[in-house]
């Protein structure tokens, strides 16, 4: 296997916990922190800017106008937004200072800047990669090598000291006795399911070298019928049964485990994490399903429909798949065509495909990238039309609540977004972080029209990487529709519905 290869699928590996760590360490320290300008409306499309109101106090039902056409004007251009992925790689310092010039040693790069090139596809410096599957897992695993209390790294310990895995969870890491019993009352809440996440974190390369390959093909229930995971996995069963039973038999699992130096769990416990890798994979096409069809957009309009994902990163388009959104094509049987455009400044260069504007196969879904800012894009593509106005715009776990960085740089979106009257569906990773991001829209003066938790969430718990005994997430655990101004929900009433639960 190539070098190059090799310390691509082992950053795709840990992407995902890098790209959100930043947000959830964000997260219980600043609360509902945010730009002082949120309601700044010179940042709105100008033909569209008024008074900033104070939302009514009465709760609207989830009742979904279609958007009306709006005369396209240009919208005021701001700063670039900062990157999603270098902030959470540089926010590994905060809690575990050196943690990450270890990661890039490990990874055999000298700067961030290298990490950032490879996986935006390109070429790697001399000497790049690893000799073989071992010394890669080996060097992974060397990159959560820190005290999970004291947070030394192994540079920093005393020749008497080296680091011990706790032996359930073989997940975090203690330099010696003291520090493990002193974390005990914080490690004790998560450490199952952290024992989940290290068996994940290695199982996951099944997906990304294509050994573990999707279930596929129309569905033989009624898409009406399929309402959440429970129903989802009845409906594939036997066809998961089967798939599940030759991954788990195959040499590439034997492979790996051979390759990892620890013994092979059970059957059942590397079933169970198939499953929980599936949801993840599917979690995203599957929600943006669950937004068009509770958003009331109708699949079968002449010339197919346009869905947006905005704020998109590696995370959504790092060794990317064509096939990966097929699921989507079959919860809506006789759709005339989808097209997902990805639109974010972290997107991967390796899926920046054409946004052509050549007509949709009915039945097809097409993927596409767009290096860039949702609000430029919008000026540069939609409104010279170029590109079909969108029927859908969904944004993963945009972190806007998490600094006024994030929220200045979201701002121009989400105003664009709510005086266009483009349905919208939002995902967040936590119920706090569902609250602020609430607030925060409220504050905006968008009219919500449902929130709650995701039927299609992700079952593989996430880890804070730099945090590892913070409470893991699940990847879009909630989400949040809007659709226009005119929020009916006031502060009061946000609070009681928050803290008495989704």
């Amino acid at each position: 296997m190539k070098g190059q290869l090799q310390v691509s699928h082992n950053l795709d590996l840990r992407r995902s916990s890098i790209h959100f760590t930043w947000k959830n360490e964000q997260e219980g320290s600043r609360g509902l922190s945010r730009s002082p300008d949120i309601s700044g409306q010179a940042m709105a499309p100008r033909s569209r800017r008024r008074r900033h109101k104070k939302p009514p106090s009465s709760v609207t039902p989830m009742v979904v106008t279609p958007p009306t056409v709006v005369t396209s004007v240009p919208v005021t251009l701001s700063k670039p937004g900062p990157s999603i992925d270098a902030l959470g790689f540089f926010s590994l310092e905060n809690n575990v200072p050196g943690l990450s010039q270890l990661i890039l040693q490990k990874l055999n790069m000298k700067s961030y800047e290298e990490y950032k090139l490879v996986v935006d596809g390109g070429t790697p410096v001399s000497g790049f990669g690893f000799r073989c599957p071992q010394e890669m897992f080996q060097k992974m695993e060397d990159t959560f090598r820190f005290c999970a209390y004291c947070r030394a790294l192994p540079s920093g310990l005393s020749d008497s000291k080296v680091l011990r895995q706790c032996k359930r969870c073989r997940n975090v890491y203690y330099c010696g006795p003291e520090c493990q019993r002193s974390d005990q009352p914080a490690h004790r809440r998560v450490c199952q399911e952290l024992r989940l996440v290290a068996v994940d974190r290695l199982m996951e390369w099944l997906l990304v070298t294509g050994d573990f390959v999707l279930p596929s093909g129309p569905w033989p229930w009624l898409a009406e019928v399929v309402q959440g995971w429970d129903t989802w996995f009845s409906m594939r069963h036997l066809q998961l049964d089967a798939a599940l039973d030759a991954v788990l038999r195959s040499h590439a699992m034997t492979t790996l485990w051979a390759s990892v130096g620890r013994p092979r769990p059970d059957p059942d416990v590397l079933q169970s994490s198939l499953k929980r890798l599936l949801t993840d994979a599917l979690s995203r096409p599957l929600t943006l399903g669950l937004g068009l069809r509770a958003l009331g957009i109708d699949v079968r309009k002449i010339g197919g429909s346009t869905v947006h994902v905005v704020g998109a990163s590696h995370v959504e388009t790092f060794l990317t798949r064509p096939g990966d959104y097929d699921e989507l094509s079959y919860m809506f049987p006789g759709h005339l065509g989808l097209h997902v455009i990805m639109v974010g400044v972290d997107i991967a260069a390796g899926f920046l495909q054409s946004t052509s504007t050549s007509p949709l196969e009915p039945g097809t879904v097409q993927l596409s990238g767009h290096k860039g800012l949702y609000h430029d894009f919008w000026e540069e593509q939609v409104e010279t039309g170029q590109i079909a106005r969108p029927d859908l715009v969904v944004a993963f776990h945009p972190g806007f609540h998490a600094s006024p960085d994030l929220m200045e740089a979201w701002l121009p979106t989400l105003l664009l977004l709510r005086d266009y009257e483009i349905p919208t569906l939002i995902t967040v990773y936590s119920h706090q972080e569902l609250a602020a991001s609430l607030q925060i829209l409220v504050d905006l003066d968008t009219h919500i029209t449902a929130y709650g938790a995701n039927p299609f969430a992700s079952l593989k718990p996430e880890q804070v990487y730099s945090n590892p005994n913070k409470q893991p997430v699940y990847c879009s655990a909630y989400y949040i529709m809007f659709l226009g101004s005119s929020c009916q929900l006031d502060k009061r009433q946000l609070e009681e519905k928050v803290d008495g639960g989704v």
